[in-house]
């Protein structure tokens, strides 16, 4: 009898304790992180995990100098890029990659590898290598506990990659072809019934294109939407960088009469600001 109790007892716990461990949940000790990051005509994408340094000592006992690191903690850092770039002047094709670094003193090697998806660096090899080469760290005055990495000084055709931990900085800087491709759309579009003539006019005058055919896109936008104050302001900008301070400060007037009617500040002030310019 007492055998069968026994029995039964251990066959409650079975049942109680998986059930309880299914709902039982703490922090992570490295939280996970995904960054989407809108660059050029694409995107880019990283994950990765973010150890804590915890009274520790870094590029010592964790990421040592002159040993492969995953670049995080948990799975290897994976970073993915929707199109072609170059990661300091070096051509990278679009795909996924595993993001491995070689912490330095003086220099740190960054490391693309084909094999994006790994437990840590334990099974990297060199041989899967897309690419490798070198930068150099910064000292940064605030101490950062959380390994962080982030996008930063994000451009139509630049950004950098920083990555930060304890008093280091490493930033990676990256490039992606933009022009020749928005022109080649912008080409393509005006072939089609609906002609993207404010968005061609914008770009053609924010990238330094011919403003002549800038201004003619936009004067054909204005036909389309005669009461525009933003087609206004957009009109006055190209005019006063083409030079021509009274056309630019004429239009600008409109815009500014255009805004207030329809009791929009920003533009009023966007549009006042041109006129300033163009006296």
């Amino acid at each position: 009898m007492k055998k069968f109790y026994l029995l039964m007892l251990l066959c409650g716990l079975a049942c109680v304790v998986p059930a309880y461990s299914q709902g039982f949940k703490v922090p992570q000790a490295s939280s996970a992180q995904t960054i989407i990051q809108d660059f050029g005509l694409g995107k880019i994408t990283l994950t990765y995990s973010r150890p804590n340094v915890k009274g520790r000592g870094v590029f010592t006992e964790l990421a040592p100098y002159g040993q492969i690191w995953r670049t995080g903690a948990n799975s290897a850092t994976v970073i993915s890029f929707t199109d072609e770039v170059t990661l300091a002047g070096n051509k990278v094709p679009a795909g996924e990659y595993g993001l491995f670094t070689i912490p330095g003193k003086e220099e740190w090697t960054i490391i693309l590898n084909k094999t994006s998806k790994q437990w840590g660096a334990y099974t990297y090899k060199e041989a899967d290598d897309v690419l490798r080469f070198k930068v150099k760290p910064v000292k940064m005055r605030e101490n950062i506990e959380t390994f962080t990495m982030q996008f930063a000084n994000v451009l139509p055709a630049s950004c950098q990659l920083h990555l930060m931990w304890e008093r280091t900085a490493v930033m990676i800087p990256i490039a992606t072809e933009v022009n020749s491709r928005v022109l080649a759309n912008i080409d393509e579009a005006m072939k089609g019934e609906k002609k993207p003539y404010f968005q061609a006019a914008q770009y053609y005058y924010d990238n330094g294109q011919d403003l002549n055919k800038a201004l003619a896109w936009i004067n054909e936008a204005e036909k389309a939407n005669p009461k525009s104050f933003s087609v206004k302001l957009w009109k006055a900008r190209i005019q006063l960088k083409a030079g021509d301070k009274a056309a630019a400060r004429a239009t600008a007037q409109e815009g500014a009469r255009l805004a207030k009617e329809g009791k929009s500040d920003e533009y009023v002030r966007l549009n006042e600001a041109v006129i300033a310019q163009a006296k």
